[in-house]
This record gives structure tokens, sequence and C-alpha cells, in this order.
């Protein structure tokens, strides 16, 4: 297995206005190149997590390291390493879609021609080339979710962050944007993905960690959860592991 690239250690978060930890005792390994699935029902910590790798959100007590070449990296070094692609789309609607990756390529520092070049290229591979100058008001929501991923990675992160990137989308959307990440990932970009379509995570994920009430309850590669719990799926061991109770209240 490759080098440990994050390594997180007894992570407590709680949210002021709860009562109840959000995430608790929580510790992980995440290795460089690897594709790790969070998975878990509404409210389980999901996010809550991205947000802290991703440096959004501050928590209680623990530690999160980022490490490059056996080495601790600074704050503001992790930031430039990572792309973080949240569920809810991050677009200005009366910008085109150029203009849209112009202004936040500009925030990380690409000058114009790192911009045109490496959009370009983006545009193409996600289907977006031939409408890269239509405003993105008149986008459909697959159209607006391709584009919300070539911000994510027009800096070319080394670790990139996606939470639930394929959500309300056609199938011909959700087949582009998983060809695409098992591209960049075969290039060695570690990928930390969310997401309730647990087929699609059973066919991207090397490991998959399992997360309920704020606890990592299971973590191990795919083959050997579904053997280790007498599953057939990920469906299946989710429901053996969470419970069957509706989550959506919450």
């Amino acid at each position: 297995m490759d080098s440990i690239e994050i390594k997180i250690d007894k992570i407590y978060k709680k949210y002021p206005s709860s009562a109840q930890y959000s995430l608790k005792d929580v510790s992980l390994n995440i290795y460089k190149g690897e594709v790790i699935g969070i998975m878990g029902p509404n409210g389980a910590g999901k996010t809550t997590l991205i947000s802290i790798l991703c440096q959004l959100l501050p928590f209680n007590s623990g530690s999160v390291e980022f490490f490059e070449n056996n080495k601790i990296l600074l704050p503001k070094k992790i930031k430039q390493k990572i792309g973080f692609i949240p569920q809810e789309l991050a677009l200005f609607e009366e910008l085109t879609a150029f203009q849209n990756v112009e202004y936040f390529g500009a925030l990380y520092n690409l000058n114009k021609k790192e911009i045109i070049e490496k959009s370009t290229k983006l545009f193409e591979v996600l289907g977006l080339l031939d409408v890269a100058h239509r405003k993105v008001k008149t986008f459909s929501g697959g159209m607006k979710r391709r584009l919300n991923i070539i911000i994510g990675v027009i800096h070319n992160p080394e670790i990139l962050f996606l939470d639930e990137p394929t959500v309300g989308v056609d199938i011909h959307s959700r087949n582009a944007i998983l060809t695409f990440l098992k591209t960049i990932n075969k290039k060695k970009t570690t990928i930390i993905y969310t997401s309730h379509h647990l087929e699609e995570a059973e066919q991207l994920c090397d490991r998959i960690a399992i997360i309920d009430n704020g606890e990592i309850v299971a973590i191990d590669v795919v083959s050997n959860l579904l053997s280790k719990y007498s599953t057939n799926n990920l469906t299946e061991l989710l429901l053996k592991l969470t419970g069957k109770e509706l989550r959506d209240n919450v």
C-alpha cells in the first residue's frame, strides 16, 4: 500500500447548537492514490468529516495531518494540494461556464494562459466544450454538475474531495463524471468521496468507510466487508450495519 497522505486521529466534533457529537473518536488513514468512499445514512457525519478535512470546519479535539514525502504539511501548503467539489453547486448563474472557471482559477493563482489551456482540456473531456461560452443559467443539472467538477480540479489537486458529485444527474452525466474520476485516479490523484449511489461507490472505491452516528463502524476493501458481514452488496451491508429506520428527517 502507498504511503499515508492524511492521518485522522481521534476526531471529535460537536456543533454549538447540538447536544450530541456529530463525530466521535474518528480515526482513519488515507493513502496516496486511493479512492476511499465515506458511506452512511443521512446525518451520519459524512459531510462534517469532509468539511473538516478541507479545513472548512473546526473540530473540538483530535488531529488531522497531511503528509508529503513522509513530512507533515503546513496548513497553507494543504490548501494548494486539495480540491473540493461540494454537494451544493458553487456557480455564478449569470456568468458563462468559462467565466466561472476563469474566476475560480484566478483564486488558485493560475494565469490566463494556464486557465485557457487547462479549462479547454477539461471542457472537452467532460462534454462542455461547445457550451463553454453559454451562461450557466441555461445549463441542465448534469451540465452544472460537470462544470462544478471542472472548477474543483482546474488547479490539478493531488487530493480531491467530492460530496455527492453525481446527485440529481442522468445516466450519461454520471458515466462521464465517473470515467473522469477513474482517469485522474490512475494518475495518482487521491479521491475521498461520499455518495448515496452505493452501486457507484462499489464500482469506484478501493476502500469503504461506513460511518453512523458520528462513528466509523467498519472500514476495508469492499470484497472483504461483504465477506465479513455475509452480504451480497453495499446496500445490504449498509442496512445491516446501520439499521433500517428512516433517516430523511435528520
